[in-house]
Parts: structure tokens; C-alpha cells; sequence
């Protein structure tokens, strides 16, 4: 791997965790009854400990594991499904994924996983949560 690579990727993981950054502060700032400014701020690194932590639990099914895993791997590699240049969308595919990965754990093992793993507050599992929860039908 060259230093042009690895200097790309960091550049794309501090840019990701920028524009991520700048999207929850304005979520936080319009619904501060829902998260706070600090929560809304660890909530990006706490999801990825969270993840990396998951991946690593024996006690969870090989297949969740390895859903994780390659979560972890999309995450780090600098090509994505929609380009992170392009505004809005270029990220919103990476939080789709993840919601979608992390729906199909708690279906799998239950939240009681995902709250055993959280490192952070419990109003940033709650919006973890509520993201990754499946859509419920209306009668």
C-alpha cells in the first residue's frame, strides 16, 4: 500500500466523520429534546466500538459476525456505492448500510446485544436503535 492510499483513506474517513459531525450537530440543534450536542458528537465513534465489539462476540451467530465484519471493511475501503463527493447521498448510502446491517443483528440476537455492547449514553443507543429498527406496517 502506498502513502497516496493510505493518506486517501484517512482523508476520506475525516471527511466522512466531518460531514457526519455537522449532520447530527443540525439534528441536534433542531430536536434537542431527542439527543444532546454531546451525544449527538460520540455517537459516530461509539457506533463504530460498537460494531468492532459485536464482530469480536463469540457468542453471536457466525453469520452476524461475518455481516459485521464485512461492514467494518465497506466502512474502511475509500470505494462506496455512491460517492462520497456527491453532497448528501454520497454518505447516505453508507448510513443506510449500516442501519440495514444492524437491523438484521437485532433481528438475529435481539436488542439485548446491542445494549450489552453499547459504549456510550442511552439516548445514543435510543437513536441507534430507533434507526435500525424494523419499519412497522400499519393495519
Amino acid at each position: 500500500m502506498t502513502w497516496e492510499t493510505v493518506a486517501g483513506i484517512a482523508a476520506g474517513l475525516l471527511l466522512a466523520y466531518a460531514v457526519l459531525l455537522v449532520l447530527l450537530w443540525i439534528y441536534a440543534r433542531r430536536h434537542p429534546e431527542t439527543v444532546s450536542m454531546k451525544d449527538a458528537l460520540r455517537l459516530l465513534p461509539d457506533l463504530l466500538r460498537l460494531v468492532r465489539r459485536l464482530a469480536a462476540d463469540r457468542t453471536l451467530a457466525a453469520g452476524v459476525r461475518v455481516r459485521l465484519v464485512l461492514l467494518l471493511a465497506y466502512l474502511l475501503l475509500p470505494i462506496d456505492l455512491v460517492p462520497d463527493f456527491v453532497p448528501v447521498i454520497g454518505y447516505a448510502d453508507d448510513a443506510v448500510i449500516v442501519a440495514l446491517v444492524l437491523r438484521s443483528v437485532l433481528k438475529r440476537a435481539g436488542p439485548g446485544v446491542l445494549e450489552r455492547h453499547w459504549p456510550g449514553s442511552p439516548a445514543g443507543l435510543e437513536i441507534i436503535l430507533r434507526a435500525a429498527a424494523p419499519v412497522r406496517r400499519r393495519p
